[in-house]
C-alpha cells in the first residue's frame, strides 16, 4: 500500500512511506470522501464538523511547502498549497449549510524549520484563508510527527502553547480554540480570561477521563484522572495496535460490562489486605471497595505513592506521574478504603488479621551485582539516590538502561554528575513507548550521559568498574559511585501468605517489573476478579 500526498517527498516516518502522488482525479474523489465523511457525523448526531488540516496528515502534507512540491494550482505559494483545504472546506459546507458548525484544525508553527516547512507568518495567513473560506472556527496546534521539537509529551511545560492561540487571534475574526498542553482547568479558563482563547479543545485528557468536562461541571475536579501526556496513544495509532491508555483501564472496554465494577452480593464481600501504596496497589483497592469489599491498605512508607514518589523527582515532567496517585487516593477515600500508613507488613500481621485476601502490591526488590566487588566499593539503590538521602560523587555508573535508569541517570546528569549508563538491553529505554522515547534519546545526548547497551558490570572496584560486553570485550568506567536501577520480581510474603490458605493476588512490579500503566491495569483487573 501506498501513502497518498501532494508530492513524491520521501518522510521520517516510515508509516508514511512510500508516497504515491495524487492525481487530480484523485484529488477530487478525496475531497468527494471528505463531504461524504461530514455527511455520516452528522447523520450520527455529531454537533460540530471538525476538519483535520494538522501534523502531517494530508490536508497538511498539501499546506506545507516540505511535503509539497507540485506546480499547479494545489502548489506554489502558500495560497495555492491551501487550494486543497480550501476545496475540502467548501465541499463540507455545503454539508453543513449555515447552521451547522464546521471547523478546521491548522498548524500555528509546524517546527520544521530543518527541513523547510512553512514559516509562522504563512502558518497564520492558512487561518485567514480558512476563514474566507467559510469555517466557523480554528482549531490551533504546533509541530508535526516529523518534528525535532517536543510538542505534546509532558516534557513540554503546560500552557507553553497558549501564546499561537493569542497569535492566531489577532489574525481572524471567528472562534479559536486549543488543546496542547492544556489538562488543568486553571490554564485554559486563565486563557478564556484574558482573550487569548475562546474555546477549549480537549483529545488525550479525555481519553484518561471521558468524564471530565461532566466532573469539571459539577465541582469534582479532584475526582479527574489527568492524562500524563506519555502518548502511548499515539505510539499505538501508529502500529495499528488497538487504542489503550496508560492510566486508564477502561479506555477501548467502554462496551465490555465485564470491565465496569459490579457490586458483589452480602455473602461474597471480602476483608482484602493490599500490601503496597503504589500505582497498582491503590487502584487496585479503590475499585475493590467500590464493589463491596472491605479493603485494608498497608505500606511501611508513611504517605502514599509507592516508588512513583521516588519516579516523579526525575526530569522531563516526571512530576505529572503524581497526578495518578492524587486521583487515586480521592476514590479510596470515597469508597471507604482504610490506609494502615507507617505499617510494615509480616508474617505475623497477617497471621493476626487473616484476610479473606492478600493483594501483594509491593514493588519490585533490586538485585545485587554479581560480579566482584570491592570492599570500598560504593553501590546505592535508585530510590535512595532520587529521593537525596545518599550522596553519589562526581563519577556515577548507573546500572540498569531502562526507564528507571534513564530516568536517574537525567537526574544526576544535570546536577553536573558525569554519568555512564550500563544496560542488559540492546537499546536504552527498551519499556518506554517510542513516541516518548527519541525524547530520552536527545536528553541523554544533550547531558552527555555515556551509554553502554547490550553490556553488563562484571567487577567494581574502588574508583572504577569494569564493563563487559556480550562478545567479551571488556574494559574500565572511571566510578565513585554505582546506582543499582535493574529491578526483579518481589516474592517476599508470597509463601507466608499461601501457607496460610489466603487467596492470594501479585501485581505491578512485585509480579514483574514493568512500568507504571502495567501496575495500574494489574491493579484494576484484579480489583475485578477479588
Amino acid at each position: 500500500p501506498y501513502a497518498h500526498g501532494p508530492s513524491y517527498v520521501p518522510q521520517r516516518l516510515r508509516v508514511f512511506t512510500p508516497v504515491q502522488e495524487m492525481t487530480k482525479e484523485d484529488i477530487k474523489q478525496c475531497i468527494k470522501e471528505h463531504a461524504d465523511a461530514c455527511r455520516r457525523g452528522i447523520e450520527a448526531g455529531f454537533d460540530v464538523i471538525e476538519i483535520s488540516g494538522i501534523v502531517g496528515y494530508l490536508i497538511s502534507n498539501f499546506i506545507s511547502s516540505y511535503t509539497n512540491r507540485r506546480t499547479d494550482e494545489y502548489g506554489g505559494d502558500i495560497r495555492g498549497r491551501m487550494q486543497f483545504a480550501v476545496e475540502v472546506i467548501q465541499a463540507c459546507k455545503e454539508v453543513c449549510g449555515d447552521e451547522y458548525p464546521l471547523g478546521i484544525r491548522l498548524c500555528a508553527e509546524e517546527l520544521l524549520d530543518d527541513v523547510r516547512g512553512n514559516t509562522p507568518e504563512e502558518s497564520m495567513e492558512t487561518y485567514k484563508i480558512a476563514e474566507e473560506a467559510g469555517v466557523n472556527y480554528i482549531s490551533v496546534t504546533a509541530g508535526w510527527q516529523e518534528s525535532i521539537v517536543p510538542v505534546i509529551s509532558r516534557d513540554v511545560p503546560m500552557g507553553s502553547w497558549i501564546h499561537l492561540a493569542k497569535r492566531a487571534k489577532e489574525h481572524v475574526k471567528v472562534p479559536v480554540q486549543m488543546a496542547y498542553r492544556l489538562f488543568y482547568p486553571d490554564l485554559p479558563n486563565e486563557a478564556i480570561g484574558k482573550g487569548e482563547l475562546d474555546m477549549w479543545e480537549m483529545c488525550r485528557p479525555m481519553i484518561a477521563d471521558p468524564y471530565m468536562p461532566k466532573k469539571i461541571l459539577e465541582g469534582r475536579e479532584e475526582e479527574i484522572r489527568f492524562c500524563v501526556a506519555c502518548n502511548l496513544c499515539l505510539a499505538r495509532l501508529f502500529r495499528d495496535a488497538p487504542m489503550t491508555c496508560y492510566i486508564n483501564p477502561l479506555c477501548a472496554h467502554e462496551h465490555d460490562e465485564n470491565f465496569y465494577p459490579k457490586p458483589v452480593e452480602e455473602d461474597d464481600k471480602k476483608e482484602v489486605m493490599i500490601v503496597g501504596a503504589g500505582p497498582a496497589g491503590l487502584e487496585c483497592a479503590y475499585v475493590a471497595a467500590q464493589r463491596g469489599h472491605e479493603v485494608h491498605v498497608y505500606d511501611k512508607r508513611e504517605q502514599l505513592g509507592g516508588t512513583i514518589l521516588e519516579a516523579s523527582k526525575a526530569p522531563y515532567g516526571d512530576d505529572e506521574l503524581m497526578t495518578c496517585i492524587n486521583y487515586q487516593k480521592v476514590m479510596c477515600e470515597k469508597y471507604g478504603v482504610q490506609f494502615h500508613l507507617g505499617t510494615e507488613v509480616t508474617e505475623e500481621l497477617i497471621q493476626e488479621e487473616m484476610p479473606d485476601t492478600v493483594v501483594l502490591a509491593t514493588g519490585p526488590v533490586y538485585p545485587q551485582l554479581k560480579g566482584k566487588v570491592a570492599e570500598g566499593a560504593r553501590i546505592v539503590n535508585v530510590l535512595d539516590v532520587l529521593a537525596g538521602r545518599v550522596e553519589v560523587g562526581d563519577n556515577v555508573v548507573v546500572w540498569g538502561n531502562r526507564k528507571p535508569g534513564i530516568g536517574v541517570a537525567l537526574f544526576l546528569a544535570k546536577q553536573g554528575k558525569k554519568v555512564t549508563l550500563v544496560g542488559k538491553d540492546k537499546t536504552a529505554g527498551f519499556d518506554v513507548n517510542p513516541s516518548f522515547k527519541w525524547r530520552y534519546m536527545i536528553y541523554l545526548r544533550q547531558n552527555r550521559v555515556t551509554a553502554y547497551n547490550d553490556c553488563d558490570i562484571e567487577e567494581v572496584g574502588e574508583g572504577e568498574v569494569i564493563v563487559r560486553t556480550y562478545d567479551g570485550y571488556r574494559f574500565p568506567v572511571a566510578c565513585d559511585t554505582v546506582v543499582i536501577s535493574e529491578r526483579e520480581a518481589n516474592e517476599g510474603l508470597k509463601q507466608a501468605v499461601q501457607s496460610e490458605g489466603i487467596e492470594l493476588f501479585v501485581i505491578g512490579d512485585a509480579l514483574v517489573p514493568r512500568n507504571m500503566s502495567s501496575a495500574v491495569h494489574d491493579g484494576y483487573r484484579v480489583g475485578l476478579r477479588i
